[in-house]
C-alpha cells in the first residue's frame, strides 16, 4: 500500500458521495431519517467531510481546520450546494495533503493521540478509507430506501482506480 493508493480510493469515495447526492431526484430527501435510520445522507456526509479534513488536512496536513463533530451531526438541511461544496473543499485538501506525503510516514506514528494508544500512519490511514466505505454504503441505502430507486451510482468503480 502506498500513499498514492489512499489518495485514490478517498479521492474516489469523495466523488462517489457527491454522485450519490446528486441522484436524490429531491435534495430535501438527503436530509431524510426514515425510522430506525440514525444518520440521514447528509448527515453521514458532513460527519465524512470533517472526518477527513480534521485528520488528514488539519493533523497530516497542519491546515488548521477545526472541526465540528458536534456540527457534522447536528447541522440540518444544508442546501445542497453546500454539501457539494464541503466536499470538493475535502478532495482538494486530501489531494494536496497526500499528493506531497512522503512514503516513508506511513510507518511513522500518527500523529494524534487516542484513548487507546498510539497507531502508525499507514494503518490509521487505511482505517478512514474503510471508515468512509463504511458510511458510503450507508449513503446509497439511504437513498435507494428514501427515494425507491434501485439503479446505482457506480460506487466504488474499478474505472477510477486504474
Amino acid at each position: 500500500m502506498t500513499v498514492d493508493d489512499l489518495r485514490t480510493i478517498l479521492l474516489r469515495d469523495l466523488a462517489t458521495v457527491k454522485r450519490e447526492l446528486l441522484a436524490y431526484p429531491d435534495p430535501a430527501d438527503i436530509w431524510a431519517k426514515p425510522d430506525g435510520i440514525p444518520n440521514s445522507a447528509g448527515t453521514l456526509a458532513l460527519h465524512l467531510a470533517g472526518n477527513l479534513h480534521h485528520y488528514v488536512g488539519a493533523v497530516l496536513g497542519g491546515t488548521h481546520y477545526v472541526r465540528d463533530r458536534e456540527g457534522e451531526f447536528g447541522d440540518r438541511d444544508l442546501p445542497l450546494e453546500e454539501l457539494l461544496g464541503r466536499l470538493d473543499s475535502t478532495a482538494r485538501v486530501v489531494d494536496a495533503v497526500l499528493g506531497e506525503m512522503d512514503g516513508a510516514r506511513l510507518d511513522e506514528t500518527f500523529p494524534a493521540d487516542f484513548p487507546m494508544g498510539r497507531v502508525r500512519t499507514g494503518r490509521f490511514l487505511l482505517h478512514l478509507a474503510i471508515h468512509f466505505g463504511y458510511h458510503l454504503g450507508q449513503i446509497d441505502y439511504h437513498r435507494r430506501m428514501v427515494t425507491g430507486q434501485g439503479q446505482g451510482v457506480e460506487a466504488q468503480s474499478l474505472k477510477a482506480i486504474f
